[in-house]
């Protein structure tokens, strides 16, 4: 037996409106609703509507014989909440069949897990939050922005709680083992790891269509052909793609609506089944533990973080970002909170990407801009203007009252010391002058001492410490006597 699970992303960025465009300082409002309209609009009616009744076709043929799985950003349910409501309707209907499953993601794309991770868990429990309020469900399985994952992410992922986390089969990591195994992470040994098989994702959704491609056509009973064909011992496929491969990527006319339909009938020829990410944790065992000491995605031909970090306008855009974080999480402004979150979406770096050749060309084909250059300066233009905005919300020079109270404490004690001081320099002055001043013969010489109740509680426990010097004037009692005999 074998199992094959389907992952569809959806994500789609607020995009900037460009700096000239609005008056930076004056305009706070930095979005292209005209654009953000157009685009999720478009390919909901391409893709994402025809896409769900599809798949709510198919479950009701097959009945738990198909499941999918979805992760989908909050930013992107806020997009089609706010211009394709009808979207939202449809994928409730799917939640109800009990054959789809929810991703748990940041709430906004980020690289947040990277940078700052108070930040990466608050993203991640509201979006969760977001899941079950439109949903129902509660996230068990995890997947970070564009797969980036490494060893201090699982840490945290599973201290979040999650059972198991999906992302990339990197060849660097992986070298020369198989994708299609259940692996666990090396720095957290109970989060179970699902590694997507990038080579058959991409057959659907960036090569189906291509017809340079060597195996163009492909059909349905040739895929399945070619998952049965695997070493029996590998018994996990996890295919991963953008929900708009379905129709926008690869567009209808291509006939992939019809493909996606006949995978069940032809898997079920060779007893491969449709399952769930939870039910593929819960039944299969982990072969082996995964170390990954540095980030990995599923983006480019390196599977790093480069897409987004690669160059010093991408990190410097980046580490500016996130340098007012602990600021922002402290201000109460609905508006700075929202903004904040637009503003962290990973594509925004990826617009700066200046990679060349085959990655190069992927990054340009998704930018809306006309160079990485001007990606940066509307960006920098837009972060400019919002760190003015926190800066005035919640200024740097009070932005901290443990700091403020921690001076007070400092002056305070500051006092408390110089005032000691002042009274151990009273106290050693009247010790002099009792062992140099002239004494009665009959008398013996007073050591005075100041009253206790009229001390401060600081010094009282300090005079004691001092007695043993003033004691020393009986010393000098032979020399008194000399005198007296002469006399």
């Amino acid at each position: 037996m074998r199992a094959i699970c389907f992952y569809f992303q959806i994500h789609q960025p607020f995009r900037l409106k460009h700096y000239r465009f609005f008056d930076i300082g004056n305009d706070h409002y930095y979005y292209d609703d005209f654009a953000d309209d157009d685009i999720i609009t478009r390919i909901a009616q391409r893709s994402y509507l025809p896409a769900n009744q599809m798949l709510l076709d198919m479950i009701k043929e097959h009945g738990k014989k198909f499941k999918v799985a979805f992760s989908i950003s909050g930013t992107a349910l806020e997009q089609l909440e706010q211009y394709v409501p009808e979207f939202i309707d449809s994928m409730k209907e799917l939640a109800e069949t009990g054959c789809v499953e929810f991703l748990s993601e940041t709430y906004a794309h980020s690289l947040s897990s990277l940078y700052d991770p108070d930040e990466f868990v608050a993203q991640v429990k509201a979006h969760d939050k977001k899941i079950f309020q439109l949903f129902g469900q509660h996230p068990k399985v995890f997947r970070n922005t564009e797969l980036i994952y490494d060893d201090d992410v699982a840490s945290m992922v599973y201290a979040m709680g999650f059972k198991a986390a999906i992302t990339a089969d990197a060849k660097h990591v992986l070298g020369w083992r198989s994708p299609n195994f259940l692996y666990c992470s090396a720095s957290a040994p109970k989060l179970k790891l699902l590694l997507k098989n990038g080579k058959l994702s991409d057959d659907i959704s960036f090569r189906f269509s291509n017809p340079e491609w060597a195996s163009y056509p492909l059909t349905a009973d040739k895929y399945i052909n070619w998952i049965n064909e695997l070493p029996q011992e590998e018994q996990l496929i996890n295919l991963f793609m953008n929900y708009d491969a379905l129709g926008e990527l690869q567009p209808r006319e291509s006939g992939i609506f019809e493909f996606i339909k006949a995978l069940p009938r032809f898997a079920a020829e060779h007893d491969i089944q449709f399952w769930t990410p939870s039910e593929v944790v819960s039944k299969f065992k982990p072969v082996a533990e995964l170390a990954v000491p540095y980030p990995m995605s599923w983006t480019d031909e390196a599977r790093d973080t480069s897409a987004w970090l690669g160059n010093t306008l991408q990190q410097e855009a980046v580490r500016k970002l996130y340098s007012i974080g602990e600021r922002v999480r402290l201000c109460t402004d609905r508006r700075i909170k929202q903004d904040w979150n637009y503003l962290q979406a990973s594509d925004h770096f990826f617009y700066m990407s200046t990679k060349h050749n085959d990655d190069g060309s992927v990054h340009s084909h998704y930018s809306p801009y006309d160079s990485p250059y001007t990606a940066f300066t509307n960006y920098m233009n837009v972060l400019s203007d919002f760190m003015t905005r926190v800066e005035e919300q919640y200024p740097a020079s009070i932005d901290n009252e443990e700091l403020n109270s921690l001076l007070l404490t400092i002056r305070n004690q500051e006092q408390e010391i110089e005032k000691l001081h002042r009274e151990v320099e009273m106290m050693r002055n009247n010790i002099v002058k009792d062992t140099t001043g002239d004494f009665p013969v009959d008398e013996e010489p007073v050591v005075v001492e100041q009253p206790v109740e009229e001390k401060p509680a600081a010094p009282v426990k300090k005079a004691p410490a001092k007695k043993p010097a003033a004691k020393k004037a009986p010393a000098k009692k032979p020399a008194a006597k000399k005198t007296s005999t002469k006399k």
